[in-house]
């Protein structure tokens, strides 16, 4: 099953959209995301919980 991951959702001014194959594959992505793109340096538990909360 597809999961998506809206950046805004999290949290961000951001209109980017994760699709994955799996949790773990977004997830993934998501981290590249934030981190290339929002310039976070440390993906903590706290960021993995609410991404996955607004997960669809």
């Amino acid at each position: 099953m597809e999961k998506t991951i809206k950046c805004r959702d999290v949290g961000f001014d951001c209109d980017g959209v994760i699709k994955a194959s799996s949790e773990e594959e977004a997830l993934k992505l998501a981290a590249e995301h934030a981190k290339t793109v929002h310039g976070l340096t440390e993906i903590t538990p706290e960021v993995v919980e609410k991404i996955k909360s607004v997960m669809t």
